[in-house]
């Protein structure tokens, strides 16, 4: 079948294409690199001709107010619009696992309302929340940013690959509409702070990291709650010290952060 991936040429939609086209299905990249603009509008129409299935994967160029929230309002209005004069059968959104709880933040406050316009919408859906990706947990503290102590939340974390959530995507994708929220999940829990120290050590950064439930993330403070799915998820396989030893540091042996270092137990608030 025809499914369409707005966003295609993104993180998550390569790899959606992939998985999409494994299955048999005919996967079709719609992104201003084909010629198809969401937030306009241009080439929406042609793109999802005679398909089954949207997923849209996009995501917003600028994470600030009043960018990021007009960004997704009018990215998401016209891609449904486009799904209901096409006739598609299952539009799929991608939203973010804790967005409901981060309000504060100008990114999570417009991915509300992005899955707010989807369930109101006439076109049959379901909406995914996926966790935080392995490849922004590596970006939080980018090498040579500093030389400082570093402030990162304690809370819970647990993140997934970005090709594991494509997978996912790509077998809801064939499924019927569930017109409610499915959320996937990785297969480990950590603490933030422990996980992006672990990303320092594949690194070779030494900096001291400070657990601080004060440090806001997005835009947000998060508690325990915040980036762990809400109840059951699906749950991915690949897990982050192999997914960071193949992909950070060539296959070379990292340690795994057991326990934070004495400096980060003496700060910790929670």
């Amino acid at each position: 079948m025809k499914i369409v991936v707005a966003g295609g040429s993104g993180l998550v939609g390569t790899h959606l294409i992939k998985h999409l086209r494994t299955r048999g299905h005919d996967a079709v990249p719609a992104s201003r690199r084909t010629g198809v603009n969401a937030l306009t509008g241009e080439g929406l129409d042609d793109a999802l001709r005679g398909a089954h299935a949207v997923i849209d994967v996009t995501n917003a160029p600028s994470f600030e107010a009043p960018d990021v929230g007009e960004f997704f309002a009018r990215s998401t209005t016209n891609l449904l619009a486009a799904g209901e004069r096409a006739g598609v059968a299952h539009y799929l959104a991608l939203s973010v696992v804790g967005t409901p709880h981060l309000q504060n933040s100008a990114y999570f406050d417009a991915k509300q309302r992005q899955e707010a316009l989807v369930a109101a919408a006439s076109v049959p859906h379901t909406l995914v929340r996926a966790t935080q990706f392995y490849e922004f947990m590596v970006n939080v503290i980018p090498p040579g940013s500093g030389t400082g102590p570093v402030h990162l939340p304690p809370a819970r974390v647990q993140p997934a690959s970005a090709d594991d959530v494509a997978a996912e995507l790509a077998a809801l994708a064939g499924a019927a509409p569930s017109n409610d929220v499915v959320e996937i999940a990785g297969p480990e829990t950590h603490r933030l702070c422990e996980l992006v120290q672990w990303v320092m050590y594949a690194y070779l950064d030494d900096r001291a990291v400070i657990a601080d439930p004060q440090t806001e993330y997005y835009g947000a403070v998060l508690d325990g709650r915040t980036l762990v799915p809400a109840g059951e998820a699906l749950m991915t396989a690949t897990r982050f010290g192999d997914w960071l030893q193949e992909r950070v540091t060539g296959g070379r042996e990292i340690p795994h952060v057991h326990h934070p270092d004495p400096l980060m137990r003496a700060h910790a608030r929670a």
